[in-house]
């Protein structure tokens, strides 16, 4: 494995911390005093729910633990996921209900 240059990462997280900084002052500093549009404030209030499903397709579709192959115990634990979060609509639920199915499948396969 290559090692990285010292100075090379320190300008990376500078940099990083200083995009993530503006990207957060965008909002708060230059928007935050102003009354936004409905349409946009309509469009942001989807941004939660969107993040956790896009934290775990890759891992659901694309598993590293497989190799990229589709496998019974992650599908199942999505399914139960979605359909334990979709019924009670409770977040911490759907991901304890898809975590038990997942490893104990996991278990009972392997």
């Amino acid at each position: 494995m290559d090692h990285i240059n010292t100075g090379t990462l320190w300008f990376v997280i500078i940099a990083l911390g200083i995009g993530s900084f503006w990207l957060r002052f965008v909002f708060t500093g230059l928007v935050g005093d102003r009354e936004m549009p409905a349409w946009l404030l309509r469009h942001l209030r989807y941004t939660a729910v969107a993040i956790l499903p896009a934290l775990v397709a890759p891992q659901v579709i694309w598993p590293a633990a497989t190799d990229g192959q589709l496998d019974l115990p992650r599908m199942a634990a999505a399914a139960a996921a979605l359909t334990i979060g979709v019924i009670t609509k409770n977040v911490l639920l759907a991901i304890i209900s898809g975590a038990a199915t997942l490893y104990s499948l996991l278990w009972l396969l392997g």
